[in-house]
This record gives C-alpha cells, structure tokens and sequence, in this order.
C-alpha cells in the first residue's frame, strides 16, 4: 500500500547567492516531492523561499530529505503541515501604491485602515526607497475590495490626512 502524500508550507531563509532555488528543489525532487504554489525573493541581500510541497514521509523525513542542501547553504527552515487548496485563487479587483517617509508603524496603520475598509490582501510587496538620511517606504498591495472600493478610497483619505501618498486602482481581470 502506497503512503498518502500529505502537504507542507517549506520555507527556507538565507543570505543571497546563486544556485539556491537549483539546489533546493532538486533535492526535493530527488526525494519524490511535487511542489505546488511557490514565491521567492530577494529581500535586502538575503534571499527567501516558500514552496508548497506535497510529500509522502513525514515533516522531518521532509527536512531530512533536503538537509545537506539547507545545511550546505546555511538555510534556515521551517516547515509546516498544510491543506493545499491548489487552484482555488483569487483575483484582486484593486491595486494600491502607497508612498510615505519611512516610520515605525506605517504598514500597520495602512493595513488597518484598509482592513476595517473591507479589503483582503492578496499580495504586498515593499520596498525601502530614498537615501538613509531620508528614507522612503513604497508598498504595492493587491487585494479585493470586499465592501467596494469607494470605501478603500475613504479609508486611504485617513492615511493621506498623515501624510502617506496613497494612489488606488481598480483592476479589471480578464478570464477565459
């Protein structure tokens, strides 16, 4: 009797340099992995992975399977047993760029207003832009407005009022 394949959220964190993703997921394929939704990036000069990977042994046979790689590459992993979900996306209606003088708390407070707006994120990305003596904070958010977005836009009136250039969009999917 073959095992049940189970799902795990990988995700590994390390300095930057080639090869990483090419060593990684060959080992886990050599292990008999299959990956699903995968994100990687580079986030200053450290690099970070997080793959969804379906595999029949158990969470430390799958850390097992990839240690010489991860251990080679001064890694730092983490695994987590998940429900996959595959091919249950969705498709962001809204996109916003915000712009602000990088300050403690910044995030949190756009994210919370937007929030209690009725958005749900999809995916934000940020980036640190400026000089060091001024720094600036961009984030770019895809999300669905749950509650419309005139009510995305009101909220980002609030974070204008302090300060943060806020620019929304809505964004129109094609499907089929």
């Amino acid at each position: 009797m073959t095992k049940q394949a189970k799902w795990y959220m990988l995700t590994l964190v390390g300095k930057d340099r080639p090869g990483i993703v090419a060593h990684v997921t060959a080992a886990l394929y050599e292990a008999g992995a299959n990956l699903g939704e995968t994100a990687m990036m580079r986030l200053g000069g450290n690099f970070t992975i997080m793959m969804m990977v379906q595999f029949p042994g158990s969470r430390r046979e799958l850390e097992q399977a990839i240690a010489t790689e991860t251990d080679s590459l001064d890694l730092t992993v983490h695994i987590d047993p998940i429900e996959a979900h595959l091919h249950a996306h969705h498709e962001p209606d809204v996109r916003i760029t915000v712009y602000g003088a990088d300050r403690a708390g910044i995030v949190a407070r756009v994210t919370g207003v937007l929030a209690e707006a009725g958005l749900d994120i999809l995916d934000l990305e940020s980036d640190v832009a400026g000089t060091a003596e001024a720094p600036i904070y961009v984030m770019q958010i895809e999300g669905r407005a749950r509650e419309g977005i005139p009510a995305l836009a009101s909220a980002l009136e609030i974070v204008r009022a302090e300060g943060v250039d806020a620019h929304l969009e809505p964004v129109e999917t094609l499907v089929g």
